[in-house]
């Protein structure tokens, strides 16, 4: 348990990020936007979010579900941990 660490006293970048990764698979699987919204069920608003990685406050997981299910890749495919940058 000594390498847990608190993140009361830490501002936002100091802890690292989530990057979403929507964007590159899609277009790496030549798949729209469109193609995913019909396949899903999922409005094209919101996969437009993702893709832009923008505006995202909280995951849904029914969302992650759908998308890894559709395009049968693995969450890890579509979600990364960034650790900060080193202080120097």
């Amino acid at each position: 348990m000594d390498d847990l660490k608190s993140i009361i006293s830490y501002h936002f970048n100091e802890y690292g990020h989530i990057r979403v990764k929507l964007a590159e698979v899609l277009d790496k699987r030549g798949i729209t936007r469109n193609q995913l919204a019909n396949l899903s069920g999922i409005k094209y608003n919101i996969i437009d979010r993702y893709y832009k990685a923008k505006q995202i406050e909280r995951v849904d997981l029914d969302f992650l579900a759908k998308v890894c299910f559709v395009l049968g890749c693995k969450i890890e495919d579509l979600l990364e941990y960034e650790a900060p940058m080193p202080k120097m």
